[in-house]
Protein backbone atom coordinates (compact mmCIF):
# COMPACT_ATOMS: atom_id res chain seq x y z
CA UNK A 1 0.00 0.00 0.00
CA UNK A 2 2.92 2.73 1.27
CA UNK A 3 4.19 1.88 -2.92
CA UNK A 4 0.76 2.05 -4.11
CA UNK A 5 0.27 5.76 -2.04
CA UNK A 6 3.58 7.17 -2.97
CA UNK A 7 3.05 10.06 -5.73
CA UNK A 8 -0.65 9.49 -5.40
CA UNK A 9 -2.37 12.56 -6.31
CA UNK A 10 -5.52 13.20 -3.96
CA UNK A 11 -8.37 14.10 -6.82
CA UNK A 12 -11.38 13.82 -4.21
CA UNK A 13 -12.95 13.05 -0.56
CA UNK A 14 -16.46 11.40 -0.23
CA UNK A 15 -18.42 9.80 2.59
CA UNK A 16 -20.33 6.81 2.14
CA UNK A 17 -21.74 5.28 5.89
CA UNK A 18 -18.68 5.52 8.26
CA UNK A 19 -16.16 5.13 5.09
CA UNK A 20 -14.13 7.95 4.32
CA UNK A 21 -12.93 7.43 0.42
CA UNK A 22 -10.25 9.08 -1.00
CA UNK A 23 -10.22 9.13 -4.61
CA UNK A 24 -6.44 8.90 -5.70
CA UNK A 25 -5.20 9.42 -8.96
CA UNK A 26 -4.93 6.43 -11.62
CA UNK A 27 -8.45 5.38 -10.95
CA UNK A 28 -7.50 4.27 -7.30
CA UNK A 29 -9.77 4.24 -3.91
CA UNK A 30 -8.21 4.80 -0.55
CA UNK A 31 -11.40 3.45 1.86
CA UNK A 32 -10.67 4.26 5.41
CA UNK A 33 -12.67 3.46 8.31
CA UNK A 34 -11.57 5.23 11.96
CA UNK A 35 -13.66 2.61 13.94
CA UNK A 36 -14.07 2.88 17.76
CA UNK A 37 -10.74 4.88 18.51
CA UNK A 38 -9.14 5.92 14.97
CA UNK A 39 -8.80 9.82 14.68
CA UNK A 40 -7.04 11.51 11.61
CA UNK A 41 -4.81 14.96 12.78
CA UNK A 42 -3.58 17.54 10.48
CA UNK A 43 0.11 19.10 10.85
CA UNK A 44 -0.17 17.66 15.14
CA UNK A 45 1.79 20.07 17.09
CA UNK A 46 4.23 16.81 18.74
CA UNK A 47 3.57 12.71 17.54
CA UNK A 48 0.92 11.66 19.16
CA UNK A 49 1.13 8.38 20.78
CA UNK A 50 -0.63 5.33 18.90
CA UNK A 51 0.53 6.92 15.01
CA UNK A 52 -0.36 4.06 12.74
CA UNK A 53 0.18 5.79 9.53
CA UNK A 54 2.14 9.19 8.56
CA UNK A 55 0.84 10.69 5.08
CA UNK A 56 3.37 13.20 3.82
CA UNK A 57 1.48 15.98 1.90
CA UNK A 58 3.37 17.63 -1.09
CA UNK A 59 2.16 21.29 0.21
CA UNK A 60 4.47 20.20 3.46
CA UNK A 61 0.94 19.12 5.82
CA UNK A 62 1.25 15.55 7.36
CA UNK A 63 -1.71 13.55 8.35
CA UNK A 64 -1.63 11.47 11.05
CA UNK A 65 -3.77 8.29 11.97
CA UNK A 66 -4.13 7.54 15.33
CA UNK A 67 -5.78 4.47 16.74
CA UNK A 68 -5.00 3.01 20.11
CA UNK A 69 -7.22 -0.07 19.61
CA UNK A 70 -6.02 -0.37 15.99
CA UNK A 71 -9.67 -1.28 14.84
CA UNK A 72 -9.14 1.29 11.69
CA UNK A 73 -8.91 -0.25 8.84
CA UNK A 74 -7.89 1.05 5.34
CA UNK A 75 -8.53 -0.52 1.83
CA UNK A 76 -6.76 0.58 -1.72
CA UNK A 77 -8.69 -1.09 -4.29
CA UNK A 78 -8.44 0.01 -8.78
CA UNK A 79 -11.61 1.09 -10.17
CA UNK A 80 -15.11 2.79 -9.14
CA UNK A 81 -16.51 -0.94 -10.49
CA UNK A 82 -14.58 -2.83 -7.54
CA UNK A 83 -15.35 0.48 -5.11
CA UNK A 84 -18.77 0.28 -5.69
CA UNK A 85 -19.46 -3.53 -5.22
CA UNK A 86 -17.01 -3.04 -1.74
CA UNK A 87 -18.75 -0.75 -0.18
CA UNK A 88 -22.47 -2.63 -1.57
CA UNK A 89 -21.73 -5.65 0.50
CA UNK A 90 -21.39 -3.74 3.56
CA UNK A 91 -23.72 -0.72 3.47
CA UNK A 92 -27.77 -0.49 3.23
CA UNK A 93 -29.79 3.12 3.01
CA UNK A 94 -28.17 6.26 3.81
CA UNK A 95 -29.61 8.77 5.81
CA UNK A 96 -30.79 11.81 4.16
CA UNK A 97 -30.92 10.20 0.66
CA UNK A 98 -34.17 9.51 -1.09
CA UNK A 99 -33.75 5.47 -0.43
CA UNK A 100 -34.21 6.42 3.23
CA UNK A 101 -38.07 5.56 3.61
CA UNK A 102 -40.01 4.33 6.28
CA UNK A 103 -41.49 2.03 3.91
CA UNK A 104 -38.16 0.55 2.84
CA UNK A 105 -37.46 0.27 6.45
CA UNK A 106 -39.92 -1.55 7.35
CA UNK A 107 -39.77 -4.09 4.24
CA UNK A 108 -36.51 -4.61 5.13
CA UNK A 109 -37.08 -5.43 9.00
CA UNK A 110 -40.34 -7.44 8.22
CA UNK A 111 -40.14 -10.75 10.02
CA UNK A 112 -37.44 -9.90 11.87
CA UNK A 113 -37.01 -10.65 15.58
CA UNK A 114 -33.74 -8.93 16.42
CA UNK A 115 -34.22 -5.75 18.66
CA UNK A 116 -34.79 -2.81 16.54
CA UNK A 117 -31.33 -1.02 18.19
CA UNK A 118 -29.33 -4.37 16.35
CA UNK A 119 -31.39 -3.59 13.40
CA UNK A 120 -30.04 -0.16 13.20
CA UNK A 121 -26.48 -0.63 14.12
CA UNK A 122 -26.50 -3.34 11.32
CA UNK A 123 -24.51 -1.37 8.49
CA UNK A 124 -25.77 -3.64 5.91
CA UNK A 125 -29.61 -2.61 6.75
CA UNK A 126 -29.04 1.16 7.59
CA UNK A 127 -25.80 3.22 6.80
CA UNK A 128 -23.83 5.23 9.09
CA UNK A 129 -25.80 5.20 12.08
CA UNK A 130 -23.71 4.21 15.52
CA UNK A 131 -24.31 3.30 19.34
CA UNK A 132 -24.78 7.01 20.24
CA UNK A 133 -27.53 8.00 17.34
CA UNK A 134 -29.39 5.08 17.73
CA UNK A 135 -29.73 5.49 21.68
CA UNK A 136 -30.47 8.95 21.27
CA UNK A 137 -33.00 8.37 17.82
CA UNK A 138 -35.04 5.33 19.64
CA UNK A 139 -35.48 7.70 22.79
CA UNK A 140 -36.95 10.54 20.37
CA UNK A 141 -39.13 7.81 18.27
CA UNK A 142 -40.99 6.47 21.80
CA UNK A 143 -39.29 3.07 20.96
CA UNK A 144 -37.59 0.59 23.33
CA UNK A 145 -34.41 -0.67 21.75
CA UNK A 146 -35.21 -4.30 23.02
CA UNK A 147 -38.54 -4.22 20.70
CA UNK A 148 -38.33 -6.84 17.72
CA UNK A 149 -37.52 -4.68 14.59
CA UNK A 150 -40.03 -6.81 12.42
CA UNK A 151 -42.96 -5.35 15.23
CA UNK A 152 -42.67 -2.15 14.81
CA UNK A 153 -45.70 -0.31 13.10
CA UNK A 154 -46.29 1.88 10.00
CA UNK A 155 -46.44 4.96 12.28
CA UNK A 156 -43.70 3.94 14.87
CA UNK A 157 -41.11 3.44 11.41
CA UNK A 158 -42.09 6.61 10.05
CA UNK A 159 -41.59 8.25 13.71
CA UNK A 160 -37.66 6.48 14.01
CA UNK A 161 -36.48 7.18 10.33
CA UNK A 162 -37.11 11.13 11.27
CA UNK A 163 -35.71 10.72 14.84
CA UNK A 164 -32.58 9.12 12.56
CA UNK A 165 -32.40 12.23 10.56
CA UNK A 166 -32.68 14.28 13.53
CA UNK A 167 -29.82 13.13 15.77
CA UNK A 168 -27.66 13.04 12.99
CA UNK A 169 -28.03 16.25 11.49
CA UNK A 170 -27.79 17.64 15.52
CA UNK A 171 -24.56 15.65 15.84
CA UNK A 172 -23.01 16.91 12.48
CA UNK A 173 -24.01 20.66 13.99
CA UNK A 174 -21.64 20.29 17.07
CA UNK A 175 -19.50 18.67 15.03
CA UNK A 176 -19.79 15.24 17.01
CA UNK A 177 -19.49 13.69 19.87
CA UNK A 178 -16.21 13.19 22.58
CA UNK A 179 -16.57 11.17 24.90
CA UNK A 180 -13.30 9.19 24.61
CA UNK A 181 -11.16 9.61 21.69
CA UNK A 182 -12.97 11.41 18.61
CA UNK A 183 -11.38 14.57 17.61
CA UNK A 184 -11.56 17.29 14.44
CA UNK A 185 -8.64 17.71 12.21
CA UNK A 186 -7.38 20.07 14.20
CA UNK A 187 -7.27 18.07 17.36
CA UNK A 188 -10.64 20.03 19.30
CA UNK A 189 -13.83 18.34 20.48
CA UNK A 190 -17.08 17.62 19.80
CA UNK A 191 -19.60 19.12 21.96
CA UNK A 192 -22.75 16.74 21.24
CA UNK A 193 -22.26 14.67 24.12
CA UNK A 194 -23.37 17.98 26.13
CA UNK A 195 -26.69 17.70 24.11
CA UNK A 196 -27.21 14.32 24.88
CA UNK A 197 -31.33 13.41 25.95
CA UNK A 198 -30.37 9.83 27.02
CA UNK A 199 -27.16 8.48 26.16
CA UNK A 200 -24.30 8.03 29.14
CA UNK A 201 -27.04 9.02 31.58
CA UNK A 202 -27.91 6.56 33.54
CA UNK A 203 -29.92 7.43 36.72
CA UNK A 204 -30.61 10.53 35.70
CA UNK A 205 -34.15 11.89 35.05
CA UNK A 206 -35.39 11.76 31.93
CA UNK A 207 -35.93 14.87 29.80
CA UNK A 208 -39.32 13.76 29.43
CA UNK A 209 -41.08 12.32 32.35
CA UNK A 210 -38.19 12.66 35.09
CA UNK A 211 -38.03 8.96 35.29
CA UNK A 212 -34.16 7.89 35.96
CA UNK A 213 -32.65 6.68 32.92
CA UNK A 214 -31.73 2.73 32.93
CA UNK A 215 -28.85 1.40 31.33
CA UNK A 216 -29.34 -2.23 29.85
CA UNK A 217 -27.45 -4.15 27.39
CA UNK A 218 -28.62 -5.20 23.98
CA UNK A 219 -26.35 -7.21 21.24
CA UNK A 220 -23.79 -6.72 23.31
CA UNK A 221 -23.95 -2.76 23.65
CA UNK A 222 -24.18 -0.50 26.16
CA UNK A 223 -27.65 1.25 26.01
CA UNK A 224 -29.51 3.59 27.41
CA UNK A 225 -33.22 3.93 27.90
CA UNK A 226 -36.25 5.45 29.61
CA UNK A 227 -38.46 2.95 30.44
CA UNK A 228 -41.52 4.55 30.91
CA UNK A 229 -40.93 6.90 27.63
CA UNK A 230 -40.15 4.06 25.71
CA UNK A 231 -42.32 0.92 26.89
CA UNK A 232 -40.82 -2.17 26.85
CA UNK A 233 -41.95 -4.80 24.68
CA UNK A 234 -44.89 -7.46 26.34
CA UNK A 235 -43.78 -11.38 25.83
CA UNK A 236 -45.86 -12.98 23.71
CA UNK A 237 -48.02 -15.27 25.86
CA UNK A 238 -46.50 -18.36 23.10
CA UNK A 239 -42.86 -17.01 24.55
CA UNK A 240 -44.23 -17.05 28.08
CA UNK A 241 -45.33 -20.78 27.75
CA UNK A 242 -42.16 -22.27 26.38
CA UNK A 243 -40.33 -20.64 28.78
CA UNK A 244 -42.20 -22.06 31.57
CA UNK A 245 -42.54 -25.60 30.35
CA UNK A 246 -38.39 -25.39 30.32
CA UNK A 247 -38.78 -24.33 34.10
CA UNK A 248 -37.71 -27.81 36.52
CA UNK A 249 -40.60 -29.37 37.77
CA UNK A 250 -40.46 -29.47 41.70
CA UNK A 251 -40.93 -33.80 42.45
CA UNK A 252 -42.04 -35.11 45.64
CA UNK A 253 -39.68 -37.23 47.49
CA UNK A 254 -42.26 -40.26 46.51
CA UNK A 255 -42.09 -39.37 43.04
CA UNK A 256 -38.08 -39.29 43.48
CA UNK A 257 -38.14 -42.74 45.10
CA UNK A 258 -40.43 -44.18 42.42
CA UNK A 259 -37.95 -42.95 39.85
CA UNK A 260 -35.57 -44.60 41.86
Amino acid sequence: MAEQLSGARVQRLERRGKYLLWGLSGDRHLLVHLRMTGTLLLDPPLEPRHTRVRLELDDGHRLTYVDPRRFGTGHLLVGAAARDAYLERRLGAEPFTPAFTAEHLRRLARGRTAPIKAFILDQRRIAGVGNIYADEALFRAGIHPLRPAGRLSAAQWSRLREAIEAVLAAGIDAKGASIDDFRHLDGARGSFQDRFLVHTRAGQPCPGCGEPIAKIVVGGRGTYVCERCQPRPRVPRRSRAAASSRRPQATSPAGALRRR
